[in-house]
């Protein structure tokens, strides 16, 4: 096993690297299913050391044979194992039926798989469906993953967790909710966002031992972002500097009712190092709020044209925390777009554009799905049913860089051809105000000279790891986003 790759693929790219392997560098199947189980195997006694009672749910394909094969060390090994098999091993096919075979000649039970055979079980390991799986589970198969997540014993999937789908993170009618997860070859997009996160738990990679240079021969789907990159793109600030070097973020938002938003989002952007922040909000409340944060700038907007001044001083626009959908919204909207200032667009901004759809190139977009679904003019959940496909719809449409939030946020550029997948944040993200901090970052890396697609996704990261920071000290559960704000600090000084 080592470390996660950054490149992620789709199922059928993994399969292709599988088919070179095979044909074209000559290791046969059964080699590398061997070595499949080899990895699982030894990543179960590595975790769970204690465990003796193992049961092996396998399905009809290879992914069945990966399993049968964990059972065969098991067996030898002198552990307690049996295999629930989903499919006669008479229905089996090429190296799966091997493996199969082996194990029963090593003294492995193999029984048709029953709800009443779990019991007893220290540790259930899934090998029923891998990546080739499209369809909604039935039958007995969606029966056995029922009876997995019903059990309270660790479970250790194969592979994939059954029932997830490999490409989008979906899941297909039902999906095992693995502690642990090894995947192979090449990992697949689908574990790291919507459900892939929730039905994965721990994630371990195992190669296989196939060559290096067999991935150059496909592109990635995909690739994550881990904020490598952030000591060059932040580095330490000259000793002369000054902060009209850093950019000058204007906030727009903060209706009656709403000031919170924009606040957090200007005290984001200047905690993520601009240079000057304005917030133009409602006149009833912009005094209060500049007693409450004295370093930001607030100013009491009411018409479209007293926002032209602080147009002319800004170098990014920053629109939608607490804007509303009413008249003042739309004026504050209408006059942001008639600009030329490079914008990060969030909130209620986005539930307007999606009644008035625009194209810019020099734009942000930061929806969660809900917002991303009126844009789209689609369903949550079936934005949610494939992201990858959403985001970059997104990106299609409206022109520059979409940010699709939520587990495993994706970043897409009209001009890039990939997308970027960020998996740092947590639950206990999910809660008000979040995302009007990251509008206030991205605006923030933003002012301070990165490209859009480069300061969207570092500030996804950013905010992700920030938040991270935030629920080690204190736990997920009750944090609020103003809570990121000293932890955003410690994310954009990375050296």
């Amino acid at each position: 096993m080592r470390e996660l790759p950054f490149e992620l693929y789709r199922a059928a790219q993994v399969r292709e690297l599988d088919r070179i392997a095979i044909e074209e560098r000559g290791i046969p199947g059964a080699v590398l299913m061997g070595r499949a189980g080899a990895a699982a195997f030894a990543l179960l006694r590595q975790r769970w050391p204690g465990a003796r009672r193992i049961v092996v749910l396998c399905g009809g394909g290879n992914n069945g044979g990966d399993g049968y094969v964990v059972a065969r060390l098991a067996r030898l090994a002198g552990l307690d194992v049996r295999v629930l098999a989903l499919v006669q091993i008479e229905r089996l096919r090429g190296d799966a039926l091997g493996a199969a075979r082996d194990a029963s000649a090593a003294g492995v039970p193999i029984i048709p798989f029953s709800i009443l055979a779990l019991a007893g079980a220290e540790l259930i390991v899934d090998a029923l469906f891998g990546t080739g799986l499209e369809r909604e589970v039935t039958g007995p198969g969606r029966e056995a993953i029922r009876a997995i997540n019903a059990q309270e014993t660790p479970v250790l999937a194969l592979d994939l967790p059954s029932g997830l789908h490999a490409d989008t993170g979906a899941v297909l009618g039902e999906a095992v909710r693995a502690t642990a997860t090894i995947t192979f070859i090449g990992l697949k997009q689908g574990l790291f966002t919507a459900q892939g996160p929730s039905c994965c738990g721990d994630l371990h990679f195992a190669d296989l031992e196939v060559p290096e240079d067999i991935y150059p021969a496909l592109h990635p789907a995909s690739w994550r972002y881990a904020g490598d990159d952030l000591p060059k793109l932040l580095p330490r600030r000259p000793r002369s500097a000054h902060k009209g070097q850093f950019g000058h973020v204007l906030v727009i938002g903060g209706d009656l009712g709403l000031a919170g938003a924009a606040r957090l989002a200007g005290e984001a952007a200047a905690r993520c190092g601009a240079g000057l922040v304005s917030v133009a909000t409602r006149a009833a409340h912009a005094g209060l709020q500049a007693a409450a944060r004295p370093e930001l700038m607030f100013q009491g907007i009411e018409q479209a044209e007293a926002l032209a001044p602080l147009l002319d001083r800004a170098s990014v626009i920053a629109i939608g925390p607490g804007l509303g959908r009413g008249d003042w919204g739309r004026l504050m909207l209408r006059a942001a777009l008639s600009s030329d200032l490079p914008l990060v667009v969030d909130a209620d901004a986005l539930n307007l554009l999606a009644v008035a759809p625009e194209f810019r190139d020099n734009w942000i977009l930061t929806p969660h799905p809900g917002e991303a679904a009126r844009l789209l003019k689609m369903t949550p959940s079936e934005v949610e049913a494939d992201r990858f496909t959403a985001v970059e719809e997104l990106a299609l449409r409206f022109g520059g860089v979409a940010v699709l939030k939520g587990a495993g946020s994706l970043i897409a550029s009209r001009g890039e051809g990939q997308v970027a997948l960020c998996t740092a944040g947590n639950p206990g993200m999910a809660s008000g105000g979040m995302g009007d901090v990251l509008t206030g970052v991205i605006a923030a890396l933003l002012a301070q000279g990165l490209n859009p697609f480069v300061a969207a996704r570092a500030g996804v990261y950013v905010h992700g790891r920030a938040g991270d920071r935030a629920a080690m000290a204190g736990g997920e559960r009750g944090l609020l986003a103003g809570d990121l704000l000293n932890f955003l600090r410690q994310q954009v000084n990375p050296d």
